[in-house]
């Protein structure tokens, strides 16, 4: 089998049982240092909810996540209330609700998921283009990380993708048993990476590729580094993220109005 990224040759690496049925065979390609699924029949049954019901700590991930992408939003990416961003694969839209909490302009889109908590901030093309698109805990449930890469960012119309995954060391994707990222009981996780990996990837897209420990940067631009590491500082993520939603001010109220007015509308 081809590695789907680069197209050379794979080797079967490991065998698995997936949602305790389905055996699995997961394919390893050293030019990527990528290990994959290929074709995994069982997808519709793992995506019969969007959130896997052993995942018990979406709520803290999405607070935690919202003031990193806040900090680096505000400090690297210079936003002062004039940028767009698009958390693509957003699920419920709780980050896309908390970082508009925090004072940025986010938009949610997601195939899969029903919006619940940013009900009216639907990503569209009239939206324009997006300072950086976020995609949290998504690159492990692709069937083809590249393309989706791509298409996020051209029908976003962004440059740079802010990204959580989990990596294995490089060259050594681990055996079943120790790595618990593997998720066989849930099967929505297929895809994984290294940071080497992760690397080879962003240069094959052309990009720059930024590693902050488990969340990630491309970005086609030239980012300053030091501000990205600055602000991933675990004592500093907090402070600059509440700075920046002092200095921005919550769109709570303000998107209150923009629903109530969008309802008057309708309803006349």
């Amino acid at each position: 089998m081809n590695c789907h990224i680069c197209n050379a040759a794979t080797r079967a690496h490991f065998t698995a049982t997936v949602l305790n049925k389905y055996e699995a065979v997961y394919h390893y390609c050293k030019e990527c240092d990528h290990l994959f699924v290929d074709e995994p029949a069982w997808l519709d049954e793992a995506y019969s909810e969007a959130l896997a019901m052993e995942d018990t700590d979406v709520a803290v991930r999405n607070i935690l996540t919202a003031l990193r992408l806040a900090a680096i939003n505000y400090l690297a990416l210079g936003d002062r209330g004039k940028g767009k961003y698009t958390d693509v694969a957003g699920g419920h839209g709780l980050l896309t609700r908390l970082m508009r909490d925090l004072g940025f302009n986010c938009f949610w889109s997601d195939r899969y998921a029903k919006n619940l908590f940013a009900r009216g901030f639907e990503y569209d093309a009239t939206q324009g283009a997006c300072l950086a698109v976020s995609a949290i805990e998504v690159l492990e449930h692709t069937l083809n990380p590249l393309d989706f890469i791509q298409h996020a960012l051209a029908d976003h119309q962004s440059d740079t993708l802010i990204f959580t995954t989990e990596v294995f060391p490089d060259d050594n994707p681990p055996l079943p048993g120790r790595w618990a990222y593997y998720a066989f009981d849930s099967g929505q996780h297929i895809a994984f990476f290294s940071r080497q990996g992760l690397t080879r990837l962003a240069e094959r897209l052309g990009m720059v590729y930024y590693p902050l420990g488990r969340l990630h940067v491309f970005s086609r631009k030239c980012l300053p580094h030091w501000k990205l590491r600055l602000a991933s500082n675990k004592l500093l993520i907090i402070p600059l993220a509440l700075f920046a939603a002092s200095r921005l001010g919550s769109r709570r109220g303000r998107d209150q109005a923009i629903i109530r007015s969008q309802t008057n509308r309708t309803r006349a």
